[in-house]
C-alpha cells in the first residue's frame, strides 16, 4: 500500500512539472516566455489552433492536479492514522 502511495506521489510530481511547463509555454498578451519557444503559430505542432489546444490540456492537467491534491491528502491522512492505531502501547504496572 505504501509503494502505491509513493508511486502516486511520483506521478503527481510529473503532473506538476507538465502543468508548469504548459503554463510557461502559452502565449501571453505581451508574448512573454512563450515566445522564446519560437516560431510562427502556423508552423506549430497543432496548427493555428495551438493556443486553444494548450488551454484545454492545461485545464485538464489543472483538474488532475487539484484532484491529485485531494486524493493524496486524504490518503496520507489515512496512512498516518493507520500507523498510530498499530502502535504498541505499554501499560504502566504499579507494584504495591
Amino acid at each position: 500500500m505504501i509503494v502505491l502511495f509513493y508511486l502516486a506521489i511520483v506521478a503527481f510530481f510529473f503532473v506538476c512539472v507538465a502543468l508548469a511547463f504548459l503554463i510557461l509555454i502559452q502565449e501571453s498578451k505581451s508574448l512573454g516566455f512563450g515566445a522564446s519557444f519560437g516560431g510562427d503559430a502556423g508552423a506549430s505542432l497543432f496548427g493555428t489552433s495551438t493556443p486553444q489546444v494548450l488551454k484545454k490540456i492545461t485545464a485538464m492537467l489543472a483538474i488532475i492536479f487539484f484532484a491529485g491534491c485531494l486524493v493524496l491528502s486524504y490518503w496520507a491522512q489515512g496512512i498516518s492514522h493507520q500507523e498510530v492505531s498499530q502502535a504498541t502501547f505499554i501499560e504502566e504496572v504499579s507494584l504495591e
